[in-house]
């Protein structure tokens, strides 16, 4: 069984940082534990992704000193 989830769009006019975290942060109260860590997860892969693309090293690397 499928739930389905309301969709969370934030319009703003001008640039509000306050009403941007607690729109964050109420939509990041809604997920649970698990969806929260899937999403970290999958974000933490695009930007790993990101970093090799643009010519940095892989995050965990050893450096063998002479």
């Amino acid at each position: 069984m499928s739930t389905k989830r309301k969709q969370y769009i934030l319009q703003v006019g001008k640039e509000n940082e306050m009403r941007e975290l607690q729109f964050e942060l109420d939509f990041q109260a809604t997920l649970s534990i698990q969806e929260r860590f899937q999403m970290m997860f999958h974000m933490s892969r695009i930007i790993k992704r990101m970093l090799l693309q643009n010519g940095h090293r892989k995050p965990v690397e050893i450096i063998q000193r002479p």
